[in-house]
């Protein structure tokens, strides 16, 4: 196995006090090890560490016994290096950008879909109810071009605030439909989903997002890799790096 584990983590939880926060955790980031990047904002946390392994969950084990961060859980992959160059932790207004103030996660989730509920919707064609499925990608394009999941809608936007303008514009193509979107780690889904279902679409999330999916299903229903934003550029369903010059440029 690889030397060096690489986390994803995020939560929508409310937080009052993202600026007092903020050294606090680059203090035991430094301490431990880490590099990646920290977000904060008063939504949640975002977060993208490498380091050593037991140095990573004592981090993360650590930020847990804060009962803010109690439910935060991680998606693990291994890389031979540690794909950043330096510790950055910020404060945003929010952790993924959206411009949708009146969708609240930290509020309430939109329903999540678990990878193996997916899989068994898309190996028979329809979800339980037998209605059609369709899966929404939310990310920019040029993450889409690295891989998506077969079929899925893809409508070339270039940052996730232009997302909500594309759901209306493509909305009566998901009406009457089972709407799953989906995205890396679940970050941008997770707003997605809640924006679709207030425009009363019956939407959903995919548990996990792509690199949950991968860790649980590998490429089943997929093509291609997942960019990632750190220096291993992409991974593949195995959740390992991408080799050098197997992509298009």
């Amino acid at each position: 196995m690889a030397p060096v584990l690489n986390v994803s983590a995020y939560l929508f939880t409310r937080i009052d006090e993202p600026h007092e926060l903020r050294p606090v955790l680059r203090e035991r980031a430094q301490l431990a090890g880490l590099l990646g990047t920290i977000l904060l904002a008063e939504e949640g946390i975002n977060l993208f560490l490498a380091g050593d392994a037991s140095a990573v969950r004592g981090f993360l084990d650590t930020l847990r016994d804060d009962e803010r961060f109690a439910a935060l859980t991680a998606k693990e992959s291994w890389s031979e290096v540690v794909p950043f160059g330096r510790l950055i932790v910020k404060v945003k207004r929010e952790i993924i950008r959206m411009d949708r103030p009146e969708v609240r996660p930290q509020d309430g989730r939109a329903p999540a879909v678990s990878p193996a509920t997916l899989r068994r919707w898309l190996d028979r064609g329809r979800d339980d109810e037998d209605r059609e499925i369709v899966l929404v990608d939310t990310r920019n394009a040029f993450e889409v071009d690295y891989g998506t999941f077969a079929g899925a809608k893809d409508w070339r936007i270039e940052r996730f605030t232009q997302f909500p303008e594309a759901a209306l514009v493509h909305r009566d193509d998901l009406a009457g439909k089972t709407v799953v979107s989906f995205c890396t780690g679940g970050i941008r889904c997770e707003k997605a989903a809640l924006y679709l279902r207030a425009e009363g679409l019956d939407a959903y999330q995919l548990e996990g997002g792509i690199l949950g999916w991968f860790a649980d299903q590998g490429g089943a229903h997929w093509e291609g890799d997942c960019f990632v934003f750190d220096e291993r550029e992409s991974v593949d369903a195995s959740l390992a790096p991408r080799v050098a010059g197997s992509l298009p440029a």
